[in-house]
């Protein structure tokens, strides 16, 4: 059997039913029906030389292919290798699940190289990958290697598309969890647009990482 036909051995219908609701953007024809848990371990099976082959036969017919090919990205070794494949596999990524399930091991050894591409992605047409830029900058700069400046750069992405302001407020609500001092004026100033603003503070409130005391404050900044 080849991949895609391994792949439908492994449907679950009912798990079908269910994660088609979740993934509005997707063809319901397209998805399989796979748990991330078993398509993981499957992308840990193939040999290298499989892998190599199924990176490069883009563009994929079915969803699930789609994550196995991020999988398959996350695993590679190298940095110049791996972010050649994010490259060219981000224009065919086409739902939320599949750009939020690839992130490259590599890319934290790289960070310097990495902010730079980032720039690159979330100033793109493409709504995923600059989803994609935000989440890395979500991901690998708001610990450790936090400069008050990434919060600017996030704002610099002016976007009408939900899954784009979806990831902006993530963001901002992970910044308050890590970063709450440098964070907060951004919302105190209302820098976001309505909508964004609004889900950012309800993102933090939800979390338990923000406390009490905060989660008061931020609800009182709430725009109507």
């Amino acid at each position: 059997m080849n991949v895609t036909e391994k792949l439908l051995s492994m449907q679950d219908t009912e798990y079908k039913a269910f994660h088609s609701r979740l993934m509005p953007t997707v063809d319901e024809n397209r998805i399989i029906g796979i748990r991330i848990p078993v398509l993981r371990n499957f992308a840990k099976e193939l040999s290298s030389d499989e892998a190599k082959a199924f990176i490069q036969s883009l563009p994929h017919a079915c969803y699930e292919e789609n994550n196995l090919h991020a999988f398959l990205i996350e695993r590679i070794g190298g940095y110049g290798e791996c972010m050649k494949a994010v490259n060219a596999f981000l224009p065919f990524v086409d739902n939320w699940a599949t750009c939020d399930s690839l992130r490259p091991k590599v890319f934290k050894k790289h960070l310097p190289e990495l902010l730079e591409q980032i720039k690159i992605w979330i100033n793109s047409d493409h709504v995923y990958t600059v989803r994609f830029g935000l989440e890395m900058l979500m991901c690998y700069y708001l610990d450790g290697a936090f400069r008050p400046e990434y919060l600017t750069l996030a704002t610099s992405v002016k976007s009408e598309e939900y899954y784009v302001n979806m990831m902006l407020a993530w963001f901002f609500a992970t910044a308050l969890a890590k970063q709450y001092e440098a964070a907060l004026p951004f919302i105190e100033n209302n820098t976001l647009d309505k909508w964004t603003h609004n889900k950012t503070i309800q993102k933090a409130v939800e979390s338990y990482r923000i406390t009490t005391e905060q989660k008061e404050y931020l609800k009182k900044l709430k725009r109507n």
